[in-house]
């Protein structure tokens, strides 16, 4: 018999409580051996069909549960909340928080010794990582993939990146809406995450950079065969890592959010990464602040992957993936422990590179410098971000006249103005889009060129909002204001005829206005009313942290690895 465990709690009980929970068990077929003591290993599944990037995730759970058993364990699958980021309204993110309450109270609840997070699409996979740290039981990831190459017209498209591309040159008159309509079907050819650098892919990128997968999670294809086999060994290592104690905290310490920060500025990262990663170290108490994205300031960009270069994810796995950026930067990476049990350095033993252009060394990078930037001023006193590689370079120092979108309805509405009082020089300012205002701080903050500069050939603009912007999409855009409109920060204040002054170089954001006359608007200023009462959203509104905090609920920060003690029957 095994050494006793969490589970005996549950299963090893010879009386009315035990009974209970082994007999119920038993009504799926499980054999009495099945409650010998053995590690119980939890598969915490987010499958869902209105969550296409995780739509494999059930095939893969039987991979581990296969790799579960071989250890000698006993594996249970159970649901949790799916996050569907292209499906939900209003955005996924206003339920990242409301997933991660469901992950940490699931495994808390129940008599499991360790857990594998089968996750994948944009909010998934944070949400789960702040739940599980929240327990901080045995823990390991498994990502659904990215999708293959999007195929159109004989040439490779990426998800979202070309999406936004398609649509401006449709605006533009540069493409037939018969000819966008027809790239509809070519773009999402299998099942997967987004095949660009997106946040799903950036994610599952930076737990691969921080130990929480096993190597080459990254980037496989969601239908390639080597990520059932994947699936398979990440199930036996649960396993081990029960018998070995492995926990979250043991992993995702100061010096894992610090390598992550700096693979992040390498794969040309989200910037939706930020957020994450704050409200990740929030749970694990790691001090993690907006100014510690500055590390990745100096790390070049190598991977040569939509939005910031040419390729998509299945070319960066078949050219090496996280192993070989991982020994890239083995200079500048930290010591940092792993699921494996050693250090992060063994990720990137045995990497090599197999497409130079595809995966660009230290001393021949696409660009020189790609993390990405923390800006500040009196327009964002706790702080905002821009990425340099996905922006026009000419715009990274700028100042120019606002003009301000009150919030996405008025955009929604104006846009396409052929009269907006609009130049190339103008510096679009949006508001009401924060964690509080829209709810959940949606992905609007790369707001469409105005039809009128469109027509004209621009391309792009300064935008500033509270807001976020996919990880697939790109533009010399602003985000995360901190504190958000809503919040009553500076950028509620702003007026269309305002000068802002923006340098990426410095890391400035200003707004130049008197302070006597913001004192005076701020005396005139009113909140807007909540869009929602009641409910979950509500309950968000109420509680949510601004951006530089992770957007984390106030009392979800922090932990609670105390044993359940009390029995339900």
């Amino acid at each position: 018999m095994s050494k006793e465990r969490r589970n005996r709690g549950w299963y090893g009980k010879q009386d009315k409580d035990g009974f209970i929970h082994r007999s119920w068990m038993k009504n799926q077929g499980f054999p009495d051996h099945a409650f010998d003591g053995r590690p119980v290993i939890g598969i915490c599944n987010t499958w869902s069909e209105l969550t296409p990037c995780n739509s494999n995730l059930r095939d893969l759970a039987e991979g581990v549960k296969r790799g579960v058993w071989e250890a000698g364990g006993f594996p249970v699958e159970f649901p949790v909340m799916s996050l569907g980021e292209t499906q939900m309204k209003p955005t996924a993110m206003l339920f990242r928080n409301l997933l991660a309450m469901d992950v940490e109270e699931s495994i808390r609840a129940y008599g499991i010794d360790g857990v594998v997070l089968l996750g994948g699409c944009d909010k998934t996979t944070p949400g789960q990582l702040m739940g599980a740290a929240s327990v901080d039981l045995p823990t390991i990831v498994v990502s659904s993939g990215p999708m293959l190459n999007g195929k159109w017209q004989g040439k490779d498209i990426g998800s979202g990146t070309d999406v936004w591309k398609f649509s401006e040159a449709v605006r533009a008159g540069e493409m037939t809406l018969k000819d966008f309509m027809a790239a509809e079907s070519g773009m999402s050819r299998s099942k997967g995450v987004c095949m660009t650098m997106g946040t799903a892919s950036t994610m599952a990128s930076l737990v691969e950079a921080m130990g929480m997968s096993l190597p080459t999670n990254a980037a496989l294809p969601a239908v390639d065969a080597r990520r059932m086999a994947l699936a398979h060994v990440t199930g036996k290592r649960i396993v081990e890592m029960v018998d070995e104690g492995i926990k979250p905290s043991d992993i995702l310490t100061r010096e894992a959010f610090e390598n992550a920060i700096l693979a992040n500025a390498a794969v040309g990262g989200s910037t939706n990464a930020v957020v994450h990663l704050l409200a990740i170290a929030g749970r694990v108490g790691v001090d993690l602040k907006m100014e510690d994205f500055d590390l990745g300031g100096d790390i070049p960009l190598l991977v040569n992957c939509m939005p910031s270069g040419k390729y998509l994810m299945e070319d960066f796995c078949y050219a090496g993936g996280m192993p070989v950026i991982l020994k890239e930067l083995s200079g500048h990476l930290r010591k940092a422990k792993t699921v494996m049990g050693g250090d992060i350095s063994a990720y990137a033993e045995g990497a090599e590179c197999w497409n130079s252009d595809v995966i660009r060394p230290l001393d021949a990078p696409l660009k020189p410098s790609a993390g990405i930037k923390v800006l500040r001023g009196n327009l964002a006193p706790r702080g905002a971000i821009v990425k340099p590689s996905a922006a026009s370079e000419h715009l990274l120092e700028h100042e120019g006249e606002a003009y301000v979108f009150e919030n996405i309805e008025d955009l929604k509405a104006t846009i396409n103005n052929d009269d907006l009082p609009v130049t190339k020089d103008s510096i679009l300012v949006l508001k009401g889009c924060g964690p509080k205002g829209y709810p959940g701080m949606a992905e609007v903050g790369n707001m469409p060129i105005p039809s009128k500069l469109v027509k004209q050939g621009i391309k792009d603009m300064v935008r500033i909002s509270d807001a976020r912007m996919s990880g697939t999409a790109f533009g010399t855009v602003i985000l995360h204001v901190s504190p958000e409109a809503n919040d009553g920060g500076t950028l509620a204040l702003v007026k269309t005829g305002d000068r802002i002054r923006f340098s990426a170089s410095a890391g400035q954001l200003d707004l130049l206005v008197p302070d006597d006359e913001l004192i005076r608007r701020r005396a005139a200023w009113t909140p807007e009313a909540p869009h929602y009462t009641r409910g979950y959203a509500k309950m968000y509104i109420d509680h949510v942290l601004q951006a530089d905090q992770g957007a984390d609920l106030d009392f979800l920060v922090g932990k609670d690895t105390r044993p359940v003690t009390r029995e339900s029957h």
